[in-house]
């Protein structure tokens, strides 16, 4: 798996929109952060611009986000923002000059798409806060310094409580993963992601408990869970109903659909919609411990 250079002081870090909408004073406190981090920062044309509900037309989504991919002087790209839209453009999208210089790409949410293109060309990226994340401010917040981090090559590592759903092992695998919706979305593309041998984590915001029931009967029947080395549940926040009318919350809904596996499964990490949000990368080892006293998540 390549790893893309970690950033230095003065380097370029690009911010694009490629799905939602995002005004641009919403970007202005990263922007700061990014500059007083040491870098230099270069908005993209979708930064601030709206198109119903995206942040601009298909074609010039494509057309910024390959211009950031492709400059040589942009050493990562940060998206602004999910929503929604990414899939409408993936396919568009070519790898030939990220494949000869490959950089960080960072965000979540609906960026699960770009991650898993990514993943294809055998290169990291970053599941991590975006550019809106950033108006917390950086002070205090640490898994906005868990972005700078991992961006500067510092191996991170993360202690969590233990869960009284969790299931205790041990596992030692690349991570893969993000968003539910859309990892069940990309089964059959050809960005499906590939989860065996591998430690998978997922989260979601905003569905009804019968479609994350939905979404999971689908990525079993589709066999992502059969060979996982290791299983992440993340916060599964903002649902648009009570867990009391479909008879089962969230965790209660995925535990049901895991309990049959083996490997290490722990829940409620803080890789989420709802802060905090961890940055992880996509592709690496990790070592993971789920034990009684709580979990280990570290790079190995």
């Amino acid at each position: 798996m390549i790893q893309p250079s970690h950033l230095r002081q003065g380097d370029t870090i690009g911010i694009v929109c490629p799905s939602g909408y995002i005004p641009l004073e919403k970007v202005q406190i990263c922007i700061q952060t990014l500059e007083n981090w040491g870098y230099s920062v270069r908005l993209g044309k979708t930064v601030g611009t709206k198109k119903d509900s995206f942040s601009a037309t298909d074609t010039e989504r494509t057309a910024d986000l390959q211009s950031m991919l492709d400059d040589p002087t942009v050493k990562a790209v940060l998206c602004a923002r999910g929503g929604y839209g990414a899939s409408r453009i993936i396919n568009n999208i070519h790898f030939k000059r990220f494949n000869e210089k490959p950089k960080w790409v960072i965000g979540f949410s609906d960026i699960t798409v770009l991650h898993a293109a990514i993943l294809k060309q055998n290169c990291m990226s970053i599941h991590g806060p975006m550019a809106a994340a950033f108006e917390k401010g950086e002070a205090g917040v640490p898994y906005i310094q868990s972005l700078r981090e991992v961006l500067e090559g510092t191996k991170t590592k993360y202690i969590i409580p233990s869960h009284v759903m969790n299931k205790m092992g041990t596992a030692k695998a690349q991570m893969v993963g993000g968003n539910l919706c859309l990892i069940a979305h990309l089964i059959g593309s050809r960005n499906e992601v590939e989860t065996s041998g591998k430690i998978l984590f997922l989260e979601d915001i905003g569905e009804y408990h019968y479609n994350i029931d939905r979404l999971m009967i689908q990525c079993k029947n589709a066999g992502l869970f059969n060979n996982l080395a290791g299983l992440v549940i993340g916060g599964f926040t903002d649902l648009k109903d009570p867990s009391s009318d479909f008879g089962a919350t969230a965790y209660d809904i995925i535990n049901e659909h895991t309990s049959v596996y083996t490997y290490p499964i722990c829940f409620d990490f803080p890789i989420s919609h709802s802060l905090p949000n961890y940055a992880i990368k996509q592709g690496q080892q990790y070592s993971l411990e789920v034990s009684e006293e709580g979990v280990c998540l570290q790079e190995a």
